[in-house]
């Protein structure tokens, strides 16, 4: 069991609940929390941009890693999308396992 945190950010909130929709049903990851608007200022080709967007914060296992970032980058509008993982070295136990046990295919969740 190797729980990870992936981080990303989306231009609005009904393509982030569409994303989370989709990589929760296909259990590539226990939960999806969608945050409120933030302004992001960064660097792209040479100035400093900002603008407003959806935090996602995706809990799931390193195992699926892959296949949520093909989900992300398939669905996401953004030319680089922030695609960031994050190790868990620690958490409660007990919601660990339910992150491990979520992820599961179907045919061994039973």
């Amino acid at each position: 069991m190797e729980p990870i945190l992936i981080v990303t950010n989306f231009p609005e909130k009904k393509l982030a609940l569409r994303v989370a929709k989709r990589i929760v049903d296909d259990r590539l990851a226990a939960c999806v929390n969608i945050l409120n608007t933030c302004t992001s200022v960064y660097s792209w080709q040479g100035k400093t941009e900002s603008a407003e967007e959806i935090p996602v914060l995706i809990k799931t296992q390193k195992q699926h890693y892959n296949q949520v970032e093909k989900v992300i980058t398939a669905m996401h509008p953004y030319e680089l999308p922030e695609i960031i993982a994050v190790s868990l070295d620690g958490g409660l136990p007990a919601y660990l396992r339910w992150i491990a046990h979520t992820t599961l295919p179907s045919d061994d969740n039973q």
